[in-house]
């Protein structure tokens, strides 16, 4: 990319990052002005990184999530706005002393919620991204290496409250609808759910028995009309009292269930 001239005041920065189609250039010029301190090198530096379209969180080395500050590693994927709805949801149904396991965790952003939430409950979480892990880990979360629930201790069976994850969702065709430079920084595997989004979807809900105790729960990140994709799932499996969680604008951005007989017997999408 051909270097431009940094502005070193906020109105100017933010009018640069505008230009270049940043929507939120404003705050994150402050960021960057925050991050350079009086070092105009590394401002310089640090702003012509975000203007090839890296994630301001690896730039910054962190992000803002359910009011908490999450460190974010280079390589890592950024825990977005659209999952704290399902944060917040699996905060309100862990039991203060309860066990909640937090799949593809990323940086820690879920589980981290979820820790501070119930500082008394028991939190693990994992991922199959070694960068992942040890972002997790710093940032303060009992986090395992590999796939879902492979690398979780088997003394968690049974015993579970709440099962959450923000998992890779995105079907096949949809990819390259994905923000600009998407894939030029964050993995493919990040998104993708196989052709209809559900792959990863569905392995959690088959699995997530063997671990959560009767009337325990199960938050798992979607969108569009996969709750309804995942229906005869939900009842074949032993779910019911099946809910879609929503942001603020109505959009979909979750779906909740809950394992047990009594919750079985009364499944619905609402």
């Amino acid at each position: 990319m051909t270097s431009v001239s940094i502005p070193d005041d906020l109105d100017s920065l933010a009018a640069l990052l505008s230009s270049a189609g940043f929507v939120a250039a404003r705050e994150e010029a402050s960021e960057l002005l925050a991050c350079a301190g009086d070092d105009r090198e590394l401002l310089d530096s640090l702003v012509q990184r975000r203007l090839t379209g890296e994630p301001l969180a690896w730039i910054v080395g962190s992000t803002s999530f359910c009011g908490i500050q999450i460190r974010v590693d280079i390589g890592v994927f950024v825990p977005r706005w659209q999952s704290e709805p399902l944060a917040r949801r699996a905060v309100e149904r862990l039991p203060a002393d309860g066990t909640a396991i937090d799949l593809c965790t990323g940086t820690g952003a879920i589980a981290r919620v979820l820790m501070l939430g119930r500082p008394g409950a028991t939190v693990v979480a994992s991922d199959l991204d070694q960068r992942a892990v040890g972002c997790a880990t710093a940032n303060g979360v009992d986090a395992y290496l590999g796939d879902l629930f492979a690398p979780l201790p088997r003394s968690l069976e049974g015993c579970v409250d709440v099962i959450v994850g923000a998992v890779p969702y995105v079907p096949t065709s949809e990819l390259p609808l994905l923000q600009r430079d998407t894939f030029t920084f964050e993995s493919r595997r990040s998104y993708h759910g196989g052709r209809d989004g559900t792959d990863i979807l569905r392995r959690i809900l088959r699995d997530a028995p063997r671990y959560l105790r009767d009337g325990g729960a199960l938050l798992l990140e979607l969108g569009g009309d996969q709750a309804e994709a995942l229906g005869d799932d939900l009842a074949r499996l032993g779910y019911g009292e099946v809910g879609v969680l929503r942001d603020e604008a109505g959009d979909v951005r979750g779906i909740e269930a809950t394992l047990g007989r009594a919750a079985a017997s009364s499944p619905s999408l609402g």
